[in-house]
């Protein structure tokens, strides 16, 4: 629906310019910019393309207001992922080192470590960011702009830090 509407709008600024061309024809732009001045006819077309121009990005970058974030379970539950698999998936957003991590959940930190290699592996990525983008567009987790009162305290929802695989 929105590819239709971004080309929609770009027909229609297309058409707008257009449409201008042909008025000033039809206005007879010569005899006006003697009339008027270069500098002011000048300024009149550029506030009108100006105008077409803010409306048509305004309408191409509307952003529609953010959905409540709902998990998907049962992709939780095809790509068999444990809970703890999932409370180490929500950790990883954090942007921390292993070791945090394993202090946030109360475990060690090679236990993190296996845990998100598992992760990696079940969701068929290489990597902590990959594993978060995926989860995010998987709706595992909460993505940017997501309306949720689902996400664990501390835990944002906000920019990934991707830090050292030593930690």
């Amino acid at each position: 629906m929105g590819r239709i509407r971004g080309w929609t709008t770009i027909i229609l600024a297309g058409a707008a310019l257009a449409a201008a061309a042909f008025a000033l024809e039809w206005l007879e732009y010569r005899y006006w910019t003697r009339r008027l001045g270069i500098e002011v006819f000048l300024l009149i077309v550029g506030a009108g393309f100006a105008a077409l121009g803010l409306w048509t990005g305004m309408r191409l970058t509307r952003q529609s207001s953010p959905a409540p974030f709902i998990r998907n379970d049962a992709a939780i539950a095809a790509l068999g992922l444990t809970s703890r698999e999932m409370e180490v998936l929500e950790a990883l957003v954090t942007g921390e080192s292993n070791k945090a991590l394993a202090r946030t959940l109360g475990v060690s930190p090679n236990t993190v470590k296996t845990h998100a290699a598992r992760l990696y592996s079940k969701l068929e990525v290489s990597g902590r960011v990959q594993a978060i983008e995926k989860a995010r567009a998987l709706r595992l987790i909460p993505a940017r702009g997501d309306v949720s009162g689902d996400a664990p305290a501390g835990h944002p929802v906000g920019p990934v830090r991707e830090n050292h695989p030593s930690g």
